[in-house]
């Protein structure tokens, strides 16, 4: 276990990951400050994952692996959360200063936690941080994801331990890796992501594509722009904006159809109408102003909801 302040847990929810479990589990193992435990519930594989899981934690004592049944199928939005809280059902948190939600089809730089864990201890108010995702197309050319600099990703939720029990943890739906980052900013918290060579790393696989295939990850991307209450007009001008990365044009047609299609079905929205209006304001500035200036106004105007909760020391 690592020095009180720097100590970290991993959950990693997987499913037939064989083909990229490999390299996670190595540049985990290579990390400059590895985890002090790692759970890894394996969601029902039925490929090579579970021998590769079982090879690997008998070799490293903090590697721990859950095993859930055959569902019969991946999972993604709530099943993924779902299997995460299986994993955090067997960690005290008392034990740890911070706790991360990992994919295993990522591919991490040697310094990677040990960076993100600096920035915490740099900044009391930093609630959750991330490095920026990568891939590499078919002529093997490093490509980014162009995620916000205001949000932590998904595949790599690094979390202050009381960060994540003011927000009161994940949703269990689709854009639970937004609305996490919008509640600890309500809440006064910071988040961040940082696209720098010693936080950048590798995604094995494009982000959205885990079910099926890409277009089928960007419309339920927009159900779950629909479901936290987003703004139409920022919504729609994010959806342009996907256009001009790959898949080019049709994966913001994809967006639009999932938020479309959630709307004219009346889907089930999220039930925290104040945080719903927060993002939507958040949104609406960001269209006049831009992203940095508004997040750095949101931050200043919700320093206090900060302060009277917890201490700048």
């Amino acid at each position: 276990m690592a020095d009180t302040g720097r100590r970290y847990a991993l959950i990693s929810p997987c499913r037939n990951e064989a083909r990229f479990i490999k390299k996670t589990l190595d540049s985990v193992i290579a990390q400059s400050e590895p985890p002090g435990l790692w759970v890894i519930v394996d969601d029902g594989s039925t490929d090579e994952t579970g021998q590769i899981l079982a090879e690997y934690s008998s070799q490293h004592e903090w590697i721990k692996v859950v095993a859930k049944s055959d569902r019969g199928h991946r999972a993604v939005g709530p099943g993924v959360i779902n299997a995460f809280y299986t994993g955090l059902e067997t960690i005290s948190l008392e034990d740890f200063d911070f706790i991360c939600k990992v994919d295993v089809d990522l591919d991490l730089p040697p310094r990677y936690f040990e960076i993100l864990i600096d920035r915490m201890h740099a900044n009391p108010r930093l609630g959750s941080g991330s490095g920026k995702p990568y891939y590499r197309n078919k002529a093997g050319a490093w490509i980014s994801e162009k995620c916000g600099d205001e949000m932590s990703v998904g595949m790599t939720k690094f979390y202050r331990i009381s960060c994540f029990q003011d927000i009161g943890g994940f949703v269990r739906e689709v854009m639970w890796d937004g609305i996490d980052c919008h509640k600890a900013r309500q809440l006064g918290w910071v988040v961040r992501s940082w696209d720098e060579p010693e936080l950048q790393f590798h995604h094995l696989r494009p982000m959205g594509s885990s079910e099926h295939n890409i277009l089928t990850g960007r419309a339920r991307h927009g159900f779950g722009q629909y479901f936290m209450g987003s703004d139409p007009v920022y919504f729609t001008a994010t959806a342009f904006f996907r256009m001009t990365r790959p898949p080019y044009v049709v994966g913001g047609l994809a967006m639009l159809y999932g938020y479309a299609r959630a709307w004219w079905s009346r889907a089930p929205q999220l039930d925290d109408a104040e945080l719903c209006a927060f993002i939507r304001a958040y949104q609406r500035q960001a269209l006049i102003r831009g992203k940095a200036k508004t997040i750095a106004a949101i931050e200043a105007r919700q320093m206090p909801c900060w302060v009277g909760t917890h201490s700048a020391t």
